[in-house]
C-alpha cells in the first residue's frame, strides 16, 4: 500500500557510507509511491566510470564539484526519495540546498557497525587505506556534526532490520504532518 504525502514530498537520506541509504530509500520509495534516485548512480553514469576510477584519476575536489551539480539537479526535481553519497555534507552549499528542498533523514550508524558491514568492500574510494576503522572513526568525527546540521530526523540504525527503517522513517513523517497518519 502506497501513502500519499499531504504536499509533494521529497525525503532526502544522509549519513556515512555503509549506513543504508540506498537500501532503506529504495524500499522507501516504494513504500510512499514516489520514485528514487540515488546521487551516486547519478554520478557513475555522467562520468561514464565509477566513482572509484573518477576519485583515483581526477581526486577528491573534482569528484564533489560533480557531486554538488547532482546534488543541486536532484534537489529541483520533483517529489520523491533520494539517497546521497557520503560526503555530499561536506560542502555548505549542499547542507543548505538539502535542507531546504525536503525533508532530511540522517540514518546515523556508528562507525564500528559500518566496518562490519563494509571491511570487504572495494568500492569505496575512502576506505582504501591501510586501517579502515580508524577512516570510519574519522568520518564519523568530521561528518556526524554536518549530518545533524542538515538534518530534520536522525534515525538510529543500529540492528534493525530494513522493514523496521522504513517504518520508523514513515512515522516522522506522518508525526512532521508530511504524510497523513494511518488508519
Amino acid at each position: 500500500m502506497s501513502l500519499t504525502a499531504i504536499e509533494p514530498l521529497r525525503v532526502l537520506l544522509v549519513g556515512l557510507p555503509g549506513c543504508g541509504k540506498t537500501t532503506v530509500g529504495r524500499q522507501l520509495a516504494r513504500r510512499l509511491g514516489l520514485p528514487f534516485n540515488d546521487s551516486d548512480q547519478l554520478i557513475e553514469q555522467r562520468l561514464g566510470c565509477s566513482i572509484r576510477d573518477f576519485f583515483a584519476r581526477e581526486g577528491e575536489e573534482a569528484f564533489r564539484d560533480v557531486e554538488e551539480s547532482v546534488v543541486l539537479e536532484l534537489t529541483q526535481g520533483g517529489p520523491g526519495v533520494m539517497a546521497t553519497g557520503g560526503g555530499a555534507v561536506l560542502r555548505p552549499a549542499n547542507r543548505q540546498r538539502l535542507r531546504g528542498a525536503g525533508q532530511v533523514v540522517y540514518l546515523r550508524s556508528p562507525p564500528e557497525e559500518l566496518f562490519k558491514r563494509l571491511r570487504h568492500d572495494r568500492n569505496r574510494p575512502l576506505l582504501q587505506v591501510a586501517d579502515p576503522m580508524a577512516k570510519l572513526r574519522s568520518l564519523y568525527d568530521e561528518r556526524d556534526p554536518l549530518y545533524r546540521e542538515t538534518a530534520h530526523f536522525v534515525i538510529e540504525t543500529g540492528r534493525p532490520s530494513v522493514p523496521t527503517l522504513v517504518r520508523k522513517i514513515i512515522m516522522q513523517l506522518e508525526l512532521a504532518g508530511q504524510i497523513p497518519p494511518r488508519p
